[in-house]
């Protein structure tokens, strides 16, 4: 059976949630450091981003650069 859009979302979400966990990161910490990088996001817009799953590329990206991730891998 072929991937929906669906399944990929629900793959980053796993994959970003699963990144800030173990760099021992909250949405509200996450806020705070792409706020610094000059993205300014709050704990709500993180959250509904997250939970929701079908956030942009950059979201990622930036995101895994604020918690010091320098790579992302892509099999469960």
């Amino acid at each position: 059976m072929a991937a929906t859009s669906a399944d990929f979302a629900d793959r980053a979400k796993r994959y970003l949630k699963a990144e800030l966990k173990r760099a021992g990161v909250g949405y509200k910490e996450l806020a705070e450091r792409l706020t610094a990088m000059g993205l300014p996001e709050s704990e709500g817009s993180i959250t509904v981003k997250i939970n929701r799953g079908g956030f942009p590329a950059w979201f990622l990206i930036a995101a895994m650069e604020s918690i010091g991730a320098s790579s992302l891998r892509l099999s469960d």
